[in-house]
């Protein structure tokens, strides 16, 4: 061995003459160096082994440091990258992303009206007076100093209130499309995030857009999302993020001055939950109920869906709106959808009356199925339909009936449809029970007819359940009960609420629920048992056409049909009066 060098425990050496490797193994390669690792815990003299052999020893640092440049590379780049991460998110905070993401930052959008897309107030139709308050904003948006010179101020803020369907979006669409300022459209359910504080953020960012191109309108829909009451019980603590959201919507529309211009226009199904300091002057000036349509305002809607489709000359808009009452806008536009769609089906060119009288079948009582029925339920269902149709025709003030089918339709084996001559805002007691004793003739008939009971009139119940129990505890059309309200409004029942009447109370309304239903059904049971005859004769004829229109079950039924219309009609929709036999509930008895 000629040298040998020291690296902490591993050794290297070289050999004075070549040595064969492994040792003793016959054709090994001969090496002139060999390295090795010396245990920590060896305790044998080994340097002076190799003095003694005249072996040259050496000694190596056991560690080598890496170059410069590398040190620089790993102690000092992830600091420069962490620093610029940094930079980059304050800059995205200061350019107005609104905090870490833009998750703080308004999504309201601004909308920018489209050449052949533009909605205007030509498009609201039925809604005449609440279209003149909203262009009276976007006049004073337009010519501000008219206005001012007489004194007058813009209205902070207009409250859109109404059923679902009646135009108050559309509205707001048409508002953008006329005003010539920039308009900002959000839901409120927009503002609402799980973290806290966003909400706020939120309607902070959408003001300070709108007043940066004041004069601008706001557009906030479904304003109940973040307008509930505060304190109620849906609040966890009086502080939520909810609440947050509406305390800065307060102070956004009474902190700023009528100079700067911005409207807040707002829509919703539900103001009586609104919070009252949200109604107060000086936020929202004015609330406009968007109420349905009248006659004439359906037959305005009407002219305007229809105005890209062809109509037959035989259509009459005036006829159709007559047979919708209670209906909106919503509705009236799919109506004219659907009825397009038959059409182009059946490979017209032009939408017939028929084509619209299907329509509207389809949109009240749904597709016709496709079941077949026995012999004897196609006639049970027919002695059903019919007992709903004679005592429409033979009661008083009843709306007349417009058509009978035994046709299953949705969940109804067959249906009677009923509709007003025209609109009507207010009900006699009278015309209430008449209806609840049309709605037990199916009932009636059966019991008449078969002496028994079957599962075919559970919605006829439940409608005459809700008119009873309103005519006793919302009406105060009952002598036993008194002049007193004792239920809450409909949609404001609230299961874990305080009770508005005491249990006696309560029980008081049931049992005369049930005396008056009753008394109800007895009257149906002799009027029919009266009439025999023609109720016969209406079954038959029915079980004959299937359906009936109108005309032909007057005349099947013997009735004079200008004797026997009524002066009391009803705005209700004609889907609550299109009553029907009910099939079976799934797994239960037929």
């Amino acid at each position: 061995m000629r040298s040998v060098t020291s690296t902490a425990e591993t050794i290297q050496g070289l050999f004075r003459t070549a040595v064969g490797y492994p040792p003793g193994t016959p054709g090994a390669a001969a090496v002139t160096s060999f390295e090795t690792q010396r245990p920590a815990f060896a305790r044998d003299d080994l340097l002076t082994l190799l003095q003694q052999h005249h072996v040259d020893v050496n000694a190596a640092p056991p560690v080598v440091s890496a170059p410069w440049w590398q040190q620089l590379l790993v102690g000092v780049l992830p600091t420069i990258l962490l620093v610029g991460l940094l930079v980059w998110i304050s800059r995205r905070a200061l350019a107005g992303a609104g905090g870490l993401g833009g998750i703080g930052r308004s999504r309201a959008r601004r909308y920018q009206p489209e050449a052949g897309r533009r909605v205007t107030f030509a498009d609201v139709a039925g809604i005449d007076e609440v279209r003149d308050e909203v262009a009276e904003i976007v006049d004073f948006l337009r010519h501000p100093d008219r206005y001012r010179a007489m004194g007058a101020q813009i209205p902070r803020g207009v409250l859109l209130s109404g059923p679902p369907g009646t135009g108050k979006t559309l509205l707001a669409r048409a508002t953008a499309g006329e005003a010539e300022v920039p308009f900002f459209a959000i839901s409120a359910s927009e503002f609402i995030e799980m973290i806290v504080g966003v909400g706020a953020s939120r309607v902070r960012d959408l003001f300070d857009q709108a007043k940066q191109v004041a004069p601008a309108i706001i557009f906030i829909d479904e304003l109940d999302a973040i307008g509930r009451s505060r304190g109620g019980g849906h609040s966890l603590g009086g502080h939520d993020e909810r609440e947050q959201t509406l305390n800065q919507v307060l102070t956004e529309m009474d902190g700023f001055t009528g100079s700067e211009g911005v409207v807040v226009l707002a829509a919703t199904n539900r103001p009586e939950i609104l919070d009252p300091a949200l109604l107060r002057p000086g936020r929202f000036d004015r609330r406009v109920t968007v109420s349905p349509p009248d006659l004439a305002g359906r037959r305005a809607i009407l002219a305007v869906h229809t105005r890209a489709i062809p109509l037959a000359p035989g259509v009459d808009l005036d006829t159709v709106a007559a047979s919708t009452p209670g209906m909106v806008g919503a509705d009236l536009k799919n109506l004219v959808n659907e009825a397009a769609l038959l059409a182009a089906r059946r490979g017209r060119e032009r939408v017939v009356p028929a084509d619209l009288q299907d329509a509207l079948e389809k949109v009240l009582l749904g597709s016709a199925r496709g079941i077949m029925l026995t012999p004897a339920e196609k006639r049970r269902t027919a002695v059903h339909e019919s007992g709903h149709a004679l005592l429409g025709m033979l009661t008083p003030g009843a709306d007349p009936v417009r058509k009978v089918s035994i046709i299953p339709r949705g969940r109804a084996l067959g249906v009677t449809m009923q509709s007003p001559e025209a609109d009507r805002y207010g009900w006699s007691a009278d015309f209430l029970r008449g209806r609840i004793v049309g709605a037990l003739g199916g009932r009636a008939a059966e019991e008449v007819v078969y002496g028994e009971l079957t599962t075919g009139a559970e919605h006829d119940l439940e409608e005459c359940t809700r008119i009873a129990r309103a005519m006793v505890g919302r009406w105060g059309m009952s002598a036993a009960v008194g002049p007193v309200s004792v239920l809450p409004p409909p949609g404001q029942e609230n299961p874990f609420g305080p009770e508005t009447a005491a249990p006696a109370t309560r029980q008081l309304v049931d049992r005369e629920v049930r005396r008056l239903i009753e008394q109800c059904h007895d009257e149906a049971l002799r009027i029919l048992r009266a009439h025999r005859p023609q109720l016969d004769a209406l079954t038959a004829r029915l079980l004959e056409a299937e359906t009936l229109d109108e005309d032909e079950a007057y005349a099947a039924a013997g009735v004079d049909r200008s004797a026997s219309a009524g002066d009391d009609p009803e705005p209700v929709p004609p889907a609550r009066e299109a009553r029907g036999r009910a099939a079976a509930p799934t797994g239960g008895p037929r």
